[in-house]
C-alpha cells in the first residue's frame, strides 16, 4: 500500500519555538528512517508557570517534550540518537511522577491498577491509548497505544478523515505509517493485558478502566465491535467514569477533562483531542484525586445477559 504523504509532512529546522499559550512546538520533524516526524502542537489554557501543587509533583529539572508517536507504536528507529531523544519523550512516566510527600497521602483503593483510556474517532475508532497506573503509587507502570485504521471507508475518505482529525496536530503521517485494523488492536491489547496479568479470559484482575465520560466504553467500543464484526470483549463490561467520582468527591460538576483540570489548577499539556495526550492529562486528574483522598469506584456496569443495558451505580452523576 502506498504511504499517504500529507502537506504537513516536511522537514523543518530543529529550532524549538519558545512556549506560550498560542505557540506550536515545531520539533517532531527529524527524519525517522525514510519518514519525517510530524509536527506536534502544544496548547495551554493556563499559565506555563505551574501551581504550587503541580510544581511539587515533578522534579525541578522536568521539561515537557512531545511524545515520540513512533515509539508508542513500537516502531521508533532512533532510540539511540541523542538529538532525537533530547527533542522527544520516550518515557511518559517521568512527567507523571509524584513526589514522596504526595505518595504518602494516597489512600487504599479497591484495585491494584487503573487503566486510563481515552478513545479518539467519531465515525470509527482512530486511536486506542491506555495508561496502566498503580493504585498504590499512582505511577505509570506501562503504556499501550495504537492507531486504528477504519474498515468501512474508501482510501479517499480515510485520507480526508485523518487530515481533518490529525492534520491539525501534524501527526497524520505517523497515523498512516502505523495504523492497523481495530480487530488487530484488540488482539494486541489482549496480549498486553495477559502479559501484565490483568486479564485471564474473564473480568479484569484487580484492575478497572478509568474514562472521562461514558461514551468510550458504553457507546463507541460496542459500535466499533459491530463494524469490525467481533464480539464485545468481556473486560469492557464495567468502568469508572472519573467525572462521576469527581462530582461526588468534590461536590462540583465538571463536564469534561479541561474543566476538571482548570478547577484543580493543573495546566494542560500536549494537544487536546490527541488521544495519548488526553490520556496523560486524565491521569494527572486521577493522580490529584488520589492524593486528595478520593476512592475510585466502579460507576457503570453492563448487564451480562444484555450488554446493551448499562446500570449506572452513582445516584449523582454527569448525564
Amino acid at each position: 500500500m502506498a504511504i499517504y504523504r500529507s502537506p504537513l509532512s516536511k522537514v523543518f529546522s530543529d529550532r524549538l519555538v519558545s512556549w506560550s499559550p498560542l505557540s506550536l512546538i515545531r520539533n517532531h520533524l527529524s527524519l525517522h528512517s525514510a519518514s519525517p516526524h510530524p509536527l506536534r502542537s502544544l496548547t495551554l489554557f493556563a499559565s506555563l508557570s505551574t501551581t504550587s501543587h503541580d510544581a511539587s509533583s515533578h522534579k525541578t529539572d522536568f521539561r515537557w517534550k512531545p511524545m515520540c508517536l513512533y515509539h508508542t507504536q513500537g516502531k521508533c528507529t532512533k532510540t539511540d540518537d541523542p538529538i532525537h531523544l533530547e527533542k522527544f519523550n520516550h518515557d511518559c512516566s517521568r512527567e507523571l511522577q509524584l513526589n514522596t510527600a504526595e505518595l504518602s497521602k494516597i489512600s487504599s483503593q479497591n484495585f491494584d491498577f487503573f487503566l486510563v483510556l481515552d478513545l479518539e474517532g467519531r465515525v470509527e475508532i482512530l486511536e486506542f491509548p491506555v495508561l496502566m497506573i498503580s493504585a498504590k503509587t499512582s505511577e505509570v507502570e506501562e503504556i499501550f497505544h495504537r492507531f486504528a485504521r477504519p474498515s468501512k471507508m474508501s482510501e479517499q475518505r480515510i485520507n480526508e478523515y485523518i487530515e481533518g482529525k490529525y492534520g491539525k496536530f501534524g501527526v497524520d503521517r505517523v497515523w498512516h505509517d502505523t495504523a492497523i485494523p481495530f480487530k488487530e488492536v484488540i488482539q494486541q491489547f489482549e496480549a498486553w493485558l495477559t502479559q501484565h496479568h490483568l486479564w485471564m479470559g474473564g473480568k479484569l484482575n484487580r484492575a478497572a478502566f478509568v474514562t472521562c465520560g461514558n461514551w468510550d466504553l458504553k457507546t463507541k467500543v460496542p459500535q466499533q465491535c459491530e463494524v469490525s464484526k467481533m464480539k464485545l470483549p468481556p473486560y469492557f463490561r464495567e468502568w469508572i467514569n472519573i467525572k462521576d467520582v469527581y462530582l461526588n468527591f468534590y461536590n462540583r460538576r465538571a463536564t469534561g477533562m479541561v474543566t476538571m483540570m482548570r478547577e484543580l489548577q493543573i495546566p494542560l499539556w500536549g494537544s487536546h483531542h490527541l488521544g495519548i495526550d488526553d490520556t496523560k492529562n486524565i491521569t494527572r486528574v486521577l493522580q490529584r484525586m488520589l492524593v486528595d483522598g478520593a476512592s475510585m469506584q466502579i460507576t457503570a456496569r453492563r448487564n451480562p445477559n444484555s450488554p446493551g443495558d448499562v446500570h449506572f451505580l452513582f445516584k449523582n452523576r454527569i448525564r
